[in-house]
Protein backbone atom coordinates (compact mmCIF):
# COMPACT_ATOMS: atom_id res chain seq x y z
CA UNK A 1 0.00 0.00 0.00
CA UNK A 2 2.60 2.44 -0.07
CA UNK A 3 2.95 2.24 -4.20
CA UNK A 4 1.56 4.95 -5.56
CA UNK A 5 -1.47 4.43 -7.50
CA UNK A 6 -1.78 5.22 -11.22
CA UNK A 7 -4.99 5.41 -11.17
CA UNK A 8 -8.10 5.83 -8.74
CA UNK A 9 -9.12 2.06 -9.33
CA UNK A 10 -9.01 1.49 -5.42
CA UNK A 11 -11.48 2.15 -3.10
CA UNK A 12 -9.94 2.01 0.80
CA UNK A 13 -12.32 0.85 3.41
CA UNK A 14 -12.19 0.36 7.17
CA UNK A 15 -14.70 -2.37 7.93
CA UNK A 16 -16.19 -5.76 6.57
CA UNK A 17 -19.73 -3.96 6.25
CA UNK A 18 -18.13 -1.10 3.96
CA UNK A 19 -15.93 -4.11 2.50
CA UNK A 20 -19.10 -6.06 0.91
CA UNK A 21 -21.58 -2.92 0.88
CA UNK A 22 -19.47 -0.62 -1.15
CA UNK A 23 -20.35 -0.75 -5.30
CA UNK A 24 -17.95 -1.03 -7.75
CA UNK A 25 -18.62 2.29 -9.63
CA UNK A 26 -16.90 3.76 -13.00
CA UNK A 27 -12.91 3.15 -12.34
CA UNK A 28 -12.95 1.75 -9.03
CA UNK A 29 -12.95 -2.04 -9.46
CA UNK A 30 -10.75 -3.18 -6.27
CA UNK A 31 -11.95 -2.37 -2.71
CA UNK A 32 -9.25 -2.83 0.28
CA UNK A 33 -9.91 -3.58 4.30
CA UNK A 34 -6.61 -1.86 5.37
CA UNK A 35 -5.73 -3.43 8.34
CA UNK A 36 -2.88 -4.39 10.75
CA UNK A 37 -3.15 -7.77 11.91
CA UNK A 38 -1.77 -8.44 15.51
CA UNK A 39 -0.94 -12.15 15.58
CA UNK A 40 2.21 -14.70 14.92
CA UNK A 41 0.97 -16.24 11.20
CA UNK A 42 3.53 -17.85 10.14
CA UNK A 43 3.26 -20.12 13.33
CA UNK A 44 0.19 -21.53 11.73
CA UNK A 45 1.91 -22.12 8.25
CA UNK A 46 4.98 -23.99 10.28
CA UNK A 47 2.45 -25.82 12.74
CA UNK A 48 -0.05 -27.56 9.34
CA UNK A 49 0.53 -30.23 7.97
CA UNK A 50 1.70 -29.85 4.19
CA UNK A 51 0.12 -32.43 1.45
CA UNK A 52 1.44 -30.85 -2.13
CA UNK A 53 2.45 -27.55 -3.05
CA UNK A 54 -0.82 -26.56 -1.87
CA UNK A 55 -2.24 -27.34 1.24
CA UNK A 56 -6.07 -26.49 2.15
CA UNK A 57 -6.50 -25.83 5.88
CA UNK A 58 -9.84 -26.58 7.25
CA UNK A 59 -11.85 -24.63 10.43
CA UNK A 60 -11.52 -27.98 12.51
CA UNK A 61 -8.02 -28.61 11.62
CA UNK A 62 -7.34 -24.77 12.05
CA UNK A 63 -8.68 -25.18 15.95
CA UNK A 64 -6.63 -28.18 16.64
CA UNK A 65 -3.77 -26.82 16.06
CA UNK A 66 -1.44 -26.37 19.37
CA UNK A 67 -0.38 -22.69 19.18
CA UNK A 68 1.42 -20.03 21.47
CA UNK A 69 -0.87 -16.77 22.47
CA UNK A 70 0.39 -14.92 19.48
CA UNK A 71 -0.75 -17.67 17.31
CA UNK A 72 -3.98 -17.93 18.99
CA UNK A 73 -4.54 -14.36 17.84
CA UNK A 74 -3.68 -15.57 14.38
CA UNK A 75 -5.76 -18.15 14.38
CA UNK A 76 -8.62 -16.10 15.72
CA UNK A 77 -8.49 -13.46 13.25
CA UNK A 78 -8.50 -16.05 10.47
CA UNK A 79 -11.78 -18.17 11.85
CA UNK A 80 -13.79 -14.36 12.12
CA UNK A 81 -12.37 -13.79 8.07
CA UNK A 82 -13.69 -16.88 7.29
CA UNK A 83 -17.14 -16.86 8.86
CA UNK A 84 -17.86 -13.67 8.17
CA UNK A 85 -17.39 -14.29 4.62
CA UNK A 86 -19.67 -17.44 4.77
CA UNK A 87 -22.14 -15.79 6.14
CA UNK A 88 -21.99 -12.73 3.76
CA UNK A 89 -22.66 -15.72 1.25
CA UNK A 90 -19.03 -17.09 -0.01
CA UNK A 91 -16.82 -19.56 0.18
CA UNK A 92 -13.46 -19.00 1.68
CA UNK A 93 -10.67 -21.33 0.95
CA UNK A 94 -7.53 -20.74 3.45
CA UNK A 95 -4.16 -22.66 1.22
CA UNK A 96 -0.85 -22.87 2.72
CA UNK A 97 0.86 -22.41 -0.67
CA UNK A 98 4.54 -23.20 -1.89
CA UNK A 99 4.07 -22.78 -5.22
CA UNK A 100 1.60 -22.87 -7.94
CA UNK A 101 1.94 -25.69 -10.91
CA UNK A 102 3.05 -23.77 -13.78
CA UNK A 103 1.28 -24.07 -16.89
CA UNK A 104 4.22 -25.19 -19.73
CA UNK A 105 1.71 -26.35 -22.18
CA UNK A 106 2.20 -23.35 -24.59
CA UNK A 107 5.37 -21.67 -23.90
CA UNK A 108 4.39 -18.77 -25.80
CA UNK A 109 1.13 -18.45 -23.58
CA UNK A 110 1.11 -19.56 -20.03
CA UNK A 111 -2.08 -19.51 -18.89
CA UNK A 112 -1.54 -20.15 -14.73
CA UNK A 113 -1.96 -17.72 -11.94
CA UNK A 114 1.21 -15.89 -12.22
CA UNK A 115 -0.01 -14.48 -15.41
CA UNK A 116 -2.01 -11.01 -15.40
CA UNK A 117 -5.43 -12.18 -15.71
CA UNK A 118 -9.30 -11.73 -14.73
CA UNK A 119 -11.59 -14.19 -13.25
CA UNK A 120 -15.29 -14.53 -14.75
CA UNK A 121 -18.40 -16.21 -13.64
CA UNK A 122 -21.79 -16.80 -15.37
CA UNK A 123 -23.03 -15.54 -12.16
CA UNK A 124 -22.93 -12.08 -10.54
CA UNK A 125 -19.85 -12.27 -7.79
CA UNK A 126 -16.57 -10.75 -6.61
CA UNK A 127 -13.67 -12.28 -5.41
CA UNK A 128 -12.19 -11.95 -2.02
CA UNK A 129 -8.96 -12.70 -1.44
CA UNK A 130 -6.12 -12.18 1.31
CA UNK A 131 -2.27 -12.65 2.27
CA UNK A 132 -1.91 -13.18 5.56
CA UNK A 133 1.69 -14.24 5.05
CA UNK A 134 4.08 -14.60 2.32
CA UNK A 135 4.89 -12.71 -1.27
CA UNK A 136 0.99 -10.45 -1.54
CA UNK A 137 -1.11 -10.75 -4.65
CA UNK A 138 -0.82 -7.85 -7.05
CA UNK A 139 -2.88 -5.96 -9.55
CA UNK A 140 -2.30 -4.15 -12.95
CA UNK A 141 -4.44 -1.18 -13.55
CA UNK A 142 -6.38 -1.58 -16.26
CA UNK A 143 -5.21 1.08 -18.55
CA UNK A 144 -1.77 -0.45 -18.43
CA UNK A 145 -2.45 -3.79 -19.59
CA UNK A 146 -3.45 -5.25 -23.07
CA UNK A 147 -5.41 -8.59 -23.80
CA UNK A 148 -2.79 -10.86 -24.92
CA UNK A 149 -5.25 -12.04 -27.48
CA UNK A 150 -5.33 -8.86 -29.27
CA UNK A 151 -1.28 -8.84 -29.72
CA UNK A 152 -0.84 -9.44 -33.51
CA UNK A 153 1.98 -11.78 -32.64
CA UNK A 154 0.16 -13.64 -30.20
CA UNK A 155 -2.87 -14.06 -31.94
CA UNK A 156 -0.96 -15.14 -34.91
CA UNK A 157 0.62 -18.30 -33.01
CA UNK A 158 -2.73 -18.52 -31.04
CA UNK A 159 -3.94 -18.96 -34.68
CA UNK A 160 -1.51 -21.45 -35.74
CA UNK A 161 -2.22 -23.87 -32.55
CA UNK A 162 -6.17 -23.30 -33.37
CA UNK A 163 -5.89 -24.41 -37.11
CA UNK A 164 -9.59 -24.43 -37.32
CA UNK A 165 -11.95 -21.91 -39.58
CA UNK A 166 -12.28 -18.53 -38.06
CA UNK A 167 -16.22 -18.36 -37.15
CA UNK A 168 -14.70 -20.66 -34.66
CA UNK A 169 -11.40 -19.19 -33.18
CA UNK A 170 -13.43 -16.66 -30.40
CA UNK A 171 -14.42 -19.19 -28.87
CA UNK A 172 -11.93 -21.71 -28.87
CA UNK A 173 -9.95 -18.69 -26.89
CA UNK A 174 -12.89 -18.62 -24.44
CA UNK A 175 -12.90 -22.60 -24.25
CA UNK A 176 -8.69 -22.62 -23.12
CA UNK A 177 -9.32 -19.25 -21.14
CA UNK A 178 -6.60 -17.73 -23.21
CA UNK A 179 -9.08 -14.30 -23.10
CA UNK A 180 -8.75 -14.17 -19.74
CA UNK A 181 -5.03 -12.74 -19.75
CA UNK A 182 -2.76 -10.19 -20.05
CA UNK A 183 0.30 -8.34 -20.71
CA UNK A 184 1.21 -5.49 -18.54
CA UNK A 185 2.66 -2.16 -20.49
CA UNK A 186 6.72 -2.13 -20.39
CA UNK A 187 6.06 0.77 -17.46
CA UNK A 188 3.11 -0.46 -15.39
CA UNK A 189 2.51 0.56 -11.99
CA UNK A 190 1.98 -2.96 -10.77
CA UNK A 191 0.29 -2.77 -7.33
CA UNK A 192 1.44 -4.73 -4.28
CA UNK A 193 -2.20 -5.82 -2.18
CA UNK A 194 -0.03 -5.66 0.91
CA UNK A 195 -0.18 -8.14 3.64
CA UNK A 196 -2.88 -8.08 6.10
CA UNK A 197 -5.61 -6.32 3.93
CA UNK A 198 -8.93 -8.37 3.33
CA UNK A 199 -9.28 -6.87 -0.55
CA UNK A 200 -12.85 -7.72 -3.06
CA UNK A 201 -12.08 -7.40 -6.95
CA UNK A 202 -14.52 -7.36 -9.59
CA UNK A 203 -14.99 -10.22 -11.71
CA UNK A 204 -16.43 -10.77 -15.45
CA UNK A 205 -19.89 -11.44 -15.10
CA UNK A 206 -22.91 -10.46 -17.51
CA UNK A 207 -24.35 -7.98 -15.07
CA UNK A 208 -20.99 -6.08 -14.58
CA UNK A 209 -21.06 -2.43 -14.63
CA UNK A 210 -17.12 -1.69 -14.38
CA UNK A 211 -14.34 -3.68 -15.72
CA UNK A 212 -12.72 -7.02 -14.35
CA UNK A 213 -9.87 -6.14 -12.09
CA UNK A 214 -6.45 -7.85 -13.41
CA UNK A 215 -4.40 -9.74 -11.00
CA UNK A 216 -1.89 -12.10 -10.44
CA UNK A 217 -0.40 -14.41 -7.88
CA UNK A 218 3.35 -13.38 -6.99
CA UNK A 219 6.44 -15.22 -7.40
CA UNK A 220 7.53 -17.00 -4.03
CA UNK A 221 10.47 -16.05 -2.26
CA UNK A 222 12.35 -18.88 -2.33
CA UNK A 223 11.73 -21.11 1.28
CA UNK A 224 8.88 -19.09 1.86
CA UNK A 225 5.32 -20.38 2.36
CA UNK A 226 2.15 -17.95 1.78
CA UNK A 227 -0.81 -18.50 3.72
CA UNK A 228 -3.87 -16.91 1.60
CA UNK A 229 -7.84 -16.99 1.73
CA UNK A 230 -9.87 -16.72 -1.54
CA UNK A 231 -13.05 -17.14 -2.57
Amino acid sequence: MNQPLTENQIHYVTSFRDLVSTPFTGVINAICWTRELMGNFSEIVEKVELDGNITVIGEEELRELRLSERGQAAREILLNDMEALKVYGASPVLNVISHYDRDEAYPFFPTDVYSFHVDRSPVPTDTFLCTYYGEPSEILPNSQGRKKVLIPEIRDELKKLYNGGEEGFESFLSEYFFDLHYQADPDAGIINLGVGHLWRLAVDHPESRVLPCLHRAPKEKAGEKRLLLIC
